[in-house]
């Protein structure tokens, strides 16, 4: 399974499309960056795709959008996830990451295992 390289770029433009918000870090994800809610990851960076985890409706709506997509390895896309077309502007990917983040925010924070 091919992983790509970020660029320093495109990470700095993923960590500007995150609002601020409580609850809410950016942190490494598996060789790049994930976007979290209370613990919960809502979006995602995979090379220079964003991706997002949203309600039914709003992966309904995606999904039908010209260059929306799989998110992840082709050989193994993240269930539940679609990445964001890469046309849209900052603003509008701001507001998708915005929303992922409202919908993924009604789920019970994730609780850290102990350490064994």
């Amino acid at each position: 399974m091919q992983m790509p390289k970020h660029s320093d770029e495109a990470k700095a433009h993923f960590r500007g499309l995150i609002s601020e918000a409580p609850g809410v870090e950016v942190k490494p994800m598996f060789g790049s960056l994930g976007a979290f809610v209370n613990g919960n990851m809502y979006a995602g960076l995979f090379g220079d795709a964003v991706g997002v985890k949203l309600d039914e409706a709003g992966m309904a709506e995606l999904a039908g959008m010209p260059g929306s997509g799989s998110f992840g390895p082709q050989e193994r896309p993240m269930s539940g996830w679609l990445s964001l077309p890469s046309d849209l502007s900052d603003e509008e990917l701001s507001t998708w990451t915005d929303r992922a983040r409202d919908h993924i925010a009604t789920l019970p924070p994730k609780v850290k295992k102990p350490k064994k």
